[in-house]
This record gives structure tokens, sequence and C-alpha cells, in this order.
């Protein structure tokens, strides 16, 4: 099924710098599940600690890592390596990267967000106090504040997806979401495990999502809530 597969999400993988993660998948889930093998093979094998950025006061950059030139990484920023970071990425005050996070050219990670085994592909940007987990951001891709990528079910039991009236087994109990090129998470967005989203679709502010969104849809909110007398009471 074309949904199930990384062309329908990612139309330039072969722009993206660490782009050979990629290689050999089909779906998604495929490339989540070898982040970790590629991250030992090519840099905690050979122990690599490369950092070409631009540092801050109160960082704390542990493991190994490979942090590309013209990068700005902002005080009280802590990396867990291995991680993979490219060139000319901003990473601003107080956020997290923890390991198994693979973070293309001219990316932003927010003041106070958490990534974790998470590809985020070029000029991607994930704004203020989100969290981004077990995922894969397109190209372009924008994750607005307060946004929660969540990536585990209640009972732990293997992440499914459904599209188009059948359910899929990722084959693993820690999935987040596989979003598009281009596609927009406006602020306090929820992503519950499993949910795949198209290329240049928008999810506006304070929508739960779950399950499949297609491709170039606008997903809006229909507000419900009731109005009643309230007592003149004089606050402490």
């Amino acid at each position: 099924m074309e949904e199930l597969k990384l062309e329908y999400y990612f139309k330039e993988i072969d722009k993206f710098c660490f782009k050979e993660i990629f290689e050999g998948c089909t779906y998604p889930w495929e490339v989540l599940a070898k982040v970790n093998s590629y991250l030992k093979e090519n840099i905690v094998d050979k122990n690599i600690k490369i950092n070409k950025a631009e540092v801050a006061e109160y960082v704390s950059i542990n493991g190994n890592y490979y942090i590309g030139e013209g990068t700005k990484i902002h005080a009280n920023v802590v990396i867990e390596g291995p991680v993979l970071i490219g060139k000319n990425v901003e990473i601003q005050s107080g956020a997290l990267i923890r390991p198994g996070s693979i973070i293309g050219d001219n990316c932003v990670v927010g003041h106070g967000s958490e990534i974790k085994h998470s590809i985020m592909q070029n000029k991607s940007k994930v704004a203020s106090l989100a969290f981004c987990g077990d995922t894969i951001l397109g190209k372009s891709t924008r994750i607005g504040s307060g946004i929660i990528i969540a990536n585990r079910r209640f009972d732990q039991k293997n992440i499914t997806v459904k599209i188009n009236g059948e359910k899929y087994d990722v084959g693993t109990d820690f999935f987040g979401a596989v979003i598009g090129d281009s596609t927009r998470l406006g602020a306090n967005v929820a992503t519950l495990p499993g949910t795949f989203i198209g290329p240049y679709t928008w999810i506006l502010p304070t929508i739960q999502v779950r399950g499949f969104v297609p491709a170039q849809k606008r997903v809006l909110p229909t507000a419900q809530y009731k109005i009643e007398d309230n007592s003149r009471i004089e606050l402490k």
C-alpha cells in the first residue's frame, strides 16, 4: 500500500545529509529500527567525538557524536550520544537531545524541547516545550510549541496504524509518528502512537490526532463548550 511507504511521505530523502540511514528501507518503521545499529557502526565503534559547533555556557555533551559546522548550541543544552547533528542547526536553551537522534542540516530544536531516537530531515523545526520521540520528520516540517508526539501505548503492546480500514503492526512498542515533508502541526497538538501524516498537511492547534491523515489536508478543531452563570466571588 502506497500510504505505508517512505516515498509517500518523503520526496527528498536523497538530499538529506545523513541519507544512508534510509538505504534498503521500504517502510518508515524499518528506518527507526536500524538507527541504533547505524549509529553504532558509524560513530560509536569509531569512537567519534567531533564538535564543530558554537557552544554556549553550561552545555553538556556526552557519549559519541558528530556535530557539524555553523551549528549553534545555546546555554543549558544536554546532548546524550550517540547522535548525529548536521550543519547550521540551532539548538535553543534547555533542549535535551537523547541517544539515537539524527538531526539534519538547517534544523531548529526549540527551548526546552526533547528529541529522542528520532530523525529530523533537513530544515525541519521543533518549537519550544515539545516532545518528539521515535519519530521521523520530513524536510521543512514544522512542529509547534507544546506538542507531544506520544510514542508508547498505555498497555505497552506493539504500535499499530490503521490505514483504509486495515491495521498494520509496526513491530515495536516504541513508535511515535511519521510526519511528511512540509507538514505543520500547530501549538499544543498531541499525536497518539503510530500516527502517520502525509506531506503538505496542516494540523491546526490543540487537536489530538491518531491513525492516518492523508497528504495535502487541513485538519481543524471543532470547539464545544458550555457557559453557565457564575457567582460574584472575590478571590484572595
